[in-house]
């Protein structure tokens, strides 16, 4: 019954992404000659039943097992689907991961493939509730760029859903140029720095919903690009949308937008979400001089935050991240940044807001805090805003001014 439920589900995500046929019988692994004992390598069981799948689209089936592979590549009209007690075995052999050119840090570089990796497909989907684990020996910031889990790169309508990762110091999922992106009731576990969950790359209508993240870097990081090479792409990370979601991280922000900013982000909207533990902020924004481009329209409202250290919100558009050996030269690479708007935020954190390195030059032209509650040590501050609005803040615990400003303009910006 299990299967049969699993299967109608999958059947449902294929329809959605766009098979208007009848859906064929399931390929299984093991009829391609998987083992699933977890010592022999079944990568090439796993291709060849892929591949005869993306001949007219439709499911390949993982029944429970341990099945250790390298790279696999997902072709279009294609779903992975990962029954009960299914593990991938990310393999330990990096010769197992082809190097190709993918995006590391804001820039094209040589990279091994992902343990499963996508290019130029469209309606492609992994459905759970299986498990997908990276090898831990593989993380690491060595050159080529070490495997992530997940990495579909210039793909269309990608479904992610139901399962659960694990790796170590690495990312999990990047989707790097893609469109339509949605993943839903994920549980990702990363340890160490440099294991992000998430990380969007110059995507467009993305959707991140239900997760569970806990991870040893940012939960989520929203990028679009870094230096000349990304400001003249120009491929912006638009449409965001980050709901219900629970996150804790154990190095740096629970969400980060930026530092890699050179393509522009926009609209980008977190709702409904809960902050377990922030080792720096819940939400940081963060770029420089030398990005160029633009942050406009970010937004939260119905978040809580239990705790974060460092504070809840940071705004830093000075200093954050590496330069570029190629920066956008100067007042055309100071990035840009407006609408920044956070609402219904229940806090037990460090400062409340910082927001003060920004650039004179470029004031954030609108920034709106209403409807706080809670405790912090610290209060907001502000520098070079346009716009600003701070209403219905009630926090206890912090010392000094809850509110310090340096050429900021707007409303409630005097205690009461």
């Amino acid at each position: 019954m299990k299967f049969l439920a699993t299967m109608a589900v999958a059947c449902l995500l294929l329809g959605l992404a766009g098979c208007v046929r009848p859906p064929r019988p399931a390929l299984n692994v093991r009829s391609f000659g998987a083992v699933g004992d977890g010592t022999n390598k079944d990568t090439a069981a796993f291709q060849k039943a892929l591949d005869a799948c993306a001949h007219g689209g439709g499911v390949v089936f993982v029944p429970a097992g341990d099945y250790l592979i390298g790279s696999i590549q997902l072709k279009s009209r294609t779903t992975l689907l990962l029954d009960f007690n299914s593990r991938l075995l990310g393999s330990p052999d990096l010769d197992d991961y082809p190097v190709i050119k993918v995006r590391w840090e804001g820039r094209w570089v040589d990279g091994h493939r992902a343990l499963i990796f996508a290019t130029n497909a469209a309606h492609i989907a992994i459905f759970g509730p299986g498990e997908i684990l990276g090898n831990p020996a593989l993380g690491g910031r060595q050159m080529p760029r070490r495997p992530v889990i997940i990495e579909p790169i210039n793909c269309r309508d990608i479904s992610l859903a139901d399962f659960s990762t694990r790796h170590r110091g690495m990312w999990s999922i990047h989707p790097t140029y893609c469109e339509g992106v949605l993943a839903s009731n994920l549980t990702i576990r990363s340890l160490g720095g440099n294991g992000d969950g998430i990380d969007v790359d110059s995507c467009r209508h993305v959707r991140i919903e239900s997760c569970v993240i806990s991870t040893g870097d940012d939960c989520i990081a929203i990028k679009s690009g870094r230096g000349m090479e990304g400001y003249r792409a120009a491929r912006p990370t638009e449409d965001v949308i980050i709901s219900h979601c629970t996150m804790a991280d154990s190095n740096f922000a629970c969400i980060g937008i930026g530092s890699e900013t050179s393509g522009g982000i926009r609209g980008v909207r977190i709702e409904h979400c809960v902050f377990t533990h922030a080792k720096s902020f819940a939400i940081y924004i963060k770029s420089r001089p030398g990005r160029g481009a633009f942050i406009d329209d970010i937004s939260g409202s119905d978040l809580d935050v239990s705790t974060a250290p460092g504070g809840f919100l940071r705004v830093n558009l000075l200093n954050s991240g590496i330069q570029d050996p190629e920066p956008v030269p100067g007042d055309e690479g100071i990035p840009s940044a407006k609408n920044f708007s956070f609402s219904d935020v229940k806090v037990h954190c460090g400062a409340l807001v910082d927001a003060c390195a920004i650039s004179p030059v470029k004031p954030v032209n609108g920034f709106s805090l209403t409807n706080v509650s809670g405790d912090c040590t610290k209060g907001i501050a502000l520098a070079n805003i346009t716009g600003a609005e701070l209403h219905d803040i009630s926090v206890t615990g912090y010392a000094g001014a809850l509110i310090t400003q340096t050429n900021v303009q707007g409303s409630g910006l005097v205690a009461p």
